[in-house]
């Protein structure tokens, strides 16, 4: 058998199914694709890193940036200035790991003014 007859058949199926509606209620109809970008992952690791996303698990380069949006979102309802000083550092801390583990600096453009913003609030009392 060729490959044409297989493609045959599967195109009349797929017909059939969408004269008898059976994608009408699908999760995301008429909404955009959203396509993730892997082009920094290793072509010969991308299916093992999407294998390992789709079981939850996620690559050290992206819990790191996870733990940096949490500092972030936990900066903005701080209002001790000594704990705020704390999570900036954290924040410095996790933002050079993040960037040690990626071949690219990690992109902060869209949290740089909330963070400057941040930083310039921060006031540590001398003792």
């Amino acid at each position: 058998m060729s490959l044409f007859f297989f493609e045959h058949i599967a195109e009349k199926r797929i017909k059939e199914a969408i004269r008898e509606g059976q994608f009408d209620n699908l999760p995301g109809k008429g909404k955009p694709l959203v396509f993730e970008d892997d082009s920094m992952i290793p072509q010969d690791l991308r299916m093992a890193y999407k294998i390992l996303k789709n079981a939850g698990f996620i690559p050290p380069e992206l819990q790191t940036e996870k733990e940096i949006k949490n500092a972030l979102d936990l900066l903005e309802d701080l209002k001790d200035e000594r704990e705020r000083y704390r999570q900036v550092t954290k924040l410095n801390i996790l933002v050079t790991k993040a960037n040690m583990l990626r071949s690219r600096p990690i992109n902060l453009e869209v949290n740089q003014v909330y963070y400057r913003k941040v930083v310039e609030k921060i006031k540590v009392r001398e003792k």
